[in-house]
């Protein structure tokens, strides 16, 4: 019997319409996939049914991947792709596998070798980028920064004067309700020159980026709280 497969779903990354950057492959798989892994099961049964509301909800099968997910539970979710099922990876929001729990998800898939099919979706992390001016040919995804905040300001000068010493831009999150008081540590610790890039509620209609100098950002006012933001550094 041939393998089911493992599609990997984009979502939106607010509250906008799903289908104004959403292709209709999303569409496709969404109405053909009854099998879901997903970070939060309220979340994921609302895109679905955004996307396509013809779907039976009661038929569908929810395996949950967040922080508490069980890693010997885990091993078995790709279980139905031997009977030629396929199953559809969901992030909470954006691409699934990228700053998100489902790279283990498609770890395993190639382990156990099952194809994988990543579906075309907004990334917050490339769309930033993109917008951003800096150097798209070297840049990194960091993720979140030390809570602690001397550690927070180390890690803020080493991504700094690794943008410099290998001209690759230094990209990174935070939690949105911390979102003003990270801004304000890099305003303090960034050297007056380095360029930092803010884009928050990307594709949606409150979406705001902006890429200048910490110097020129000391005297603009922006609230980024409880805003999804990306923070990008880059010291020439």
């Amino acid at each position: 019997m041939k393998k089911g497969k493992l599609y990997l779903i984009p979502t939106t990354l607010g509250d906008n319409a799903p289908f104004e950057v959403l292709p209709i492959t999303v569409k496709k798989a969404i109405e053909d996939i009854d099998h879901y892994i997903v970070e939060t099961e309220k979340v994921a049964r609302r895109f679905i049914k955004n996307i396509y509301p013809g779907k039976s909800q009661p038929k569908l099968t929810i395996y949950h991947l967040n922080k508490f997910t069980n890693t010997e539970e885990m091993i078995h979710y790709l279980d139905v792709c031997d009977q030629g099922i396929s199953v559809g990876l969901l992030s909470d929001a954006g691409c699934p596998a990228i700053a998100d729990p489902g790279a283990d998800i498609v770890k395993l898939a190639h382990d156990k070798g099952i194809e994988v099919i990543p579906l075309v979706g907004p990334s917050s992390i490339l769309l930033s980028m993109m917008a951003s001016g800096m150097n798209g040919q070297g840049f990194s995804f960091n993720g979140y920064l030390p809570i602690d905040k001397q550690d927070r300001k180390q890690k803020i000068k080493q991504l700094e004067k690794l943008s410099k010493e290998l001209n690759m831009s230094q990209s990174f999150i935070e939690t949105p309700y911390r979102n003003n008081q990270i801004f304000e540590e890099l305003l303090k610790t960034l050297h007056h020159d380095t360029r930092l890039c803010v884009a928050c509620d990307i594709t949606l209609n409150t979406q705001f980026i902006k890429t200048t100098t910490a110097a020129k950002w000391s005297k603009i006012k922006v609230d980024l709280h409880k805003r999804p933001t990306i923070f990008i550094i880059h010291k020439d």
